[in-house]
């Protein structure tokens, strides 16, 4: 999709999570930029950016309430990328509280806050789910992070099914998992390989590429589970 000065189109809405830092605010600055029109969310509310709104994905009433504020605003949303989440450090194998955690943010309010926001998204949308190398089966990564790479794994999975579900189909809705690599993040830390930018330029990409739903994407291009 390339926006040409004097044509006419109807703008685009995407609704990136985790918008005020990282690779969400990176991504969101992207799609302003590529005239899109961005909401955004940040767990106080607050970024850089119009448009944001408050949502904790630990908290079935943020949930609820965000979702409610959306649907009273009859906004409708082409384009849902899964961003927001959380990774405890120093595990001890999986210390269950963590896993509880993490699992009730990177999964569980996400796949909340999805089925929430389905009757508002367009037919031919996106949703793209954050994933993360270390969520692959097929990769030796050691140790370290195991609940939040549980937590991305698991997503994968939503991701296969969510997009096997006959309504999405119909609709013709795309729903992709996504790798970032290893990105300089406050997760990731200042030694990490990529720079934000890299990977809301992939995210743009990977959105306006009409690629193939139900796949694990690295880039525009599917990789290993």
């Amino acid at each position: 999709m390339k926006f040409c000065e004097g044509a006419h189109f109807k703008m685009k809405n995407i609704l990136i999570t985790g918008g005020s830092r990282g690779i969400g605010k990176a991504t969101v600055k992207r799609f302003l930029g590529s005239g899109y029109e961005v909401i955004t969310t940040s767990t106080s509310g607050k970024s850089e950016y119009r448009n944001t709104y408050q949502l904790d994905l630990s908290d079935s009433n943020s949930i609820s309430d965000f979702a409610k504020s959306l649907s009273e605003k009859n906004t409708k949303i082409d384009v849902l990328i899964n961003n927001a989440a959380m990774a405890e450090e120093g595990e001890d194998f999986v210390v269950i509280e963590s896993l509880r955690k993490t699992l009730e943010v990177n999964l569980i309010g996400v796949i909340d806050l999805t089925q929430k926001i389905l009757p508002l998204i367009n037919d031919s949308g996106v949703i793209i789910n954050i994933s993360s190398q270390m969520a692959s089966l097929t990769c030796d990564l050691g140790f370290d992070y195991p609940s939040y790479r549980i937590s991305k794994n698991a997503i994968n999975m939503y991701t296969i099914c969510l997009s096997e579900h006959p309504n999405i189909k119909k609709r013709g809705v795309k729903v992709y998992s996504f790798d970032p690599g290893w990105v300089k993040t406050d997760m990731g830390g200042p030694d990490a390989e990529r720079e934000p930018e890299e990977v809301a330029e992939e995210l743009l990409q990977l959105v306006e590429s009409g690629s193939k739903t139900g796949l694990f994407y690295k880039g525009t291009e599917a990789r290993e589970w």
